[in-house]
């Protein structure tokens, strides 16, 4: 309607991204658009409005595509003007404008309560693209291949004609991808499997997406987490070429620079990767659907819903620690560091130095009784994307753990350290045995420490590497002291050890209302953007403190010291919802730090120098 309106004039771009934005601001629209995330793709109709909330993992060349063109009528020589702009395919043309590919994958790690709940906060109204009409059960995506298609089961959005029912109305995205990958490929022998989605973890499921954007690309990043929307495009045409081209075994090489490896992964079968093309982006802070999408500092002051839950933040916090207490088998100092570290953020860089890492290593962990993994399921609930990496000699020696450059696809080959900004990775010592790491295995390890000193990743680029900053929160699990480095230690001191862990967990769970679950989960993601500062008077305080207790035993207090207290004390003020530091809050981190340095003490007496 815009294109009618307004050719030759090319005002109708913009006017088509304001009206699409002012559209999604009104009364909770944004609701009613259907989510990649949470129905599969057979299920939305072509070239309708959709959402996708992705990572970018990897950043194609830009292509070209035709943006105004004109075709003639043969038999009545009508003219008629056509727009290329938000298609994949087009009839004919001259090429006029560029656009930008991203290759998107739904975050990874996302946990299970995020898709749930923005799967049930949907109004989307969709019916699949066959006859049978099957309504869906929550979490699309996360089904079982046994998972049975029984309407009782699901959510009564999707009613339809079940009329000549054809029961594969619901593929698998597992076997859509079994299937899109049995044909012949041309592979050569350092590339991925033949239609490998790329996912940076493993077990991920989920529609993977080329995202083509039209404007503003430039301001967006790899890892980035975007909510795009877009148009859907999932022409078969798009197939039929790319598997055309694919099978050709003559491609000629001056019609064609791409290699066929290149062509197979940059234009897979758009049932598998359906093609979106953006309407509106937006980077997003956190992936809460708890929270509003966009909280910057000034918002946050002023957000009604923002000021109702500070005005409750004590008794959440107070209810946090004993829910965290328990898990931590009755150790509330071990509770009071866990609460610290899931609100630490990478707040600023001062030169290549990360300022607000918190990377805590949980010593003192059982070994035999699965300990870590019931605790790990227990954050799961909490955070919105984490991942469990079990170290083992094995795991080490043969996990990929850093992205690298594949030069004969032209693709970023993913890694289980392609994480999102804020995502928990749980790293459990406990299961490592006695063995030899390979090259590879020094490789990650090593990896995983500058992940943890630096927060960033150098990406293998083959010929160089390149750094890539990240915003993780590392929490490691050992017995004795952590391989790895770590900004603050904690020795677990269990106060019961339950005679069956598993029971003793779930139980946990199962006794907080899931509104309580809620709240710890909107806690744990607000105070994370919550701004921060130190006045200048607290700031000679501290360091007239500093001096006096320097005074006494210059060695026992470093300016290391201080610089983790002045942390403690930051995540700590946070944590009571307070945005600048207190007398009171600094006497509370040094009294923490103070105990947790006796613990480790002590434990060093009891076992000689493993500490």
């Amino acid at each position: 309607g815009f294109v009618a309106q307004n050719v030759p004039n090319s005002d109708w771009e913009k006017k088509v991204t304001e009206y699409f934005r002012e559209k999604l601001k009104e009364n909770n629209a944004t609701n009613w658009v259907p989510s990649l995330n949470d129905v599969p793709v057979h299920y939305l109709k072509p070239n309708s409005l959709v959402k996708f909330r992705c990572m970018v993992q990897d950043m194609f060349d830009p292509e070209f595509y035709m943006g105004v063109y004109e075709t003639v009528d043969p038999n009545t020589n009508a003219r008629v003007l056509h727009f290329g702009k938000y298609r994949d395919v087009a009839e004919c043309g001259v090429i006029t404008s560029e656009r930008q590919t991203f290759y998107c994958v739904p975050v990874p790690g996302e946990s299970a309560w995020v898709k749930e709940i923005s799967f049930f906060a949907s109004q989307a109204r969709v019916s699949p693209s066959t006859s049978y009409t099957p309504s869906r059960h929550k979490r699309s995506y996360e089904e079982d291949e046994d998972m049975d298609l029984h309407p009782s089961k699901q959510k009564e959005q999707h009613m339809g004609n079940s009329s000549g029912s054809d029961i594969h109305g619901c593929v698998e995205p597992k076997r859509l991808e079994t299937e899109a990958s049995a044909g012949h490929h041309v592979i050569s022998p350092n590339c991925s499997p033949p239609l490998d989605l790329n996912f940076p973890l493993p077990g991920e499921k989920g529609p993977a997406c080329l995202v083509k954007v039209y404007e503003s690309w430039e301001s967006f990043k790899v890892n980035d987490v975007l909510e795009v929307f877009g148009v859907l495009s999932v022409d078969p045409v798009l197939s039929l070429v790319s598997s055309e081209e694919r099978d050709s075994s003559t491609l000629d090489p001056m019609e064609c620079m791409d290699t066929a490896e290149e062509q197979r992964v940059h234009s897979p079968p758009a049932s598998l990767v359906p093609r979106i093309h953006v309407i509106l982006a937006q980077k997003l802070q956190h992936i809460n659907p708890l929270l509003p999408a966009c909280l910057n500092e000034e918002e946050s002051k002023t957000c009604e819903f923002v000021s109702n839950f500070m005005s409750e933040l004590s008794p959440v916090r107070a209810e946090l620690l004993g829910f965290l207490t328990h898990a931590l088998l009755g150790d509330s100092l071990a509770a009071e560091y866990l609460i610290l570290h899931l609100i630490s953020t990478v707040y600023a860089r001062r030169d290549v130095l990360p300022l607000g890492k918190f990377t805590v290593n949980l010593s003192g962990c059982p070994r035999n009784s699965a300990f870590t993994e019931h605790l790990y399921r227990l954050i799961q609930q909490l955070v919105p994307a984490s991942y469990h990496l079990r170290m083992s000699i094995e795991s080490m020696n043969h996990s990929r753990f850093i992205p690298h450059k594949d030069y004969t696809a032209n693709r970023l080959v993913s890694g289980l350290l392609q994480l999102a900004s804020n995502t928990s990775l749980v790293i459990d010592e406990t299961q490592l045995e006695q063995g030899q790491l390979d090259t590879a295995g020094v490789h990650n390890v090593t990896a995983l420490g500058n992940l943890i000193t630096w927060q960033k990743v150098d990406y293998d680029f083959n010929y160089h590497r390149m750094e890539f900053p990240c915003n993780i929160n590392v929490l490691i699990t050992s017995e004795g002291r952590s391989l790895l480095p770590s900004d603050c230690q904690v020795h677990l001191q269990p106060q019961i050890i339950p005679p069956n862990m598993e029971e003793y967990m779930s139980s946990l769970l199962t006794a907080v209302l899931p509104s309580v679950l809620n709240k710890f989960r909107i806690y744990l993601s607000l105070l994370r953007l919550l701004d921060y500062s130190i006045s200048d008077e607290v700031t000679k305080a501290v360091e007239e403190d500093f001096v006096e207790m320097r005074k006494n035993d210059p060695e026992s207090v470093t300016a290391d010291d201080l610089h983790k207290m002045l942390l403690v004390a930051r995540f700590l003020s946070l944590s009571a919802g307070q945005t600048t530091l207190s007398r009171e809050r600094w006497l509370r981190a040094k009294q923490l730090e103070a105990l947790r340095k006796a613990r480790l003490q002590q434990q060093k007496c009891v076992n000689g120098n493993e500490l």
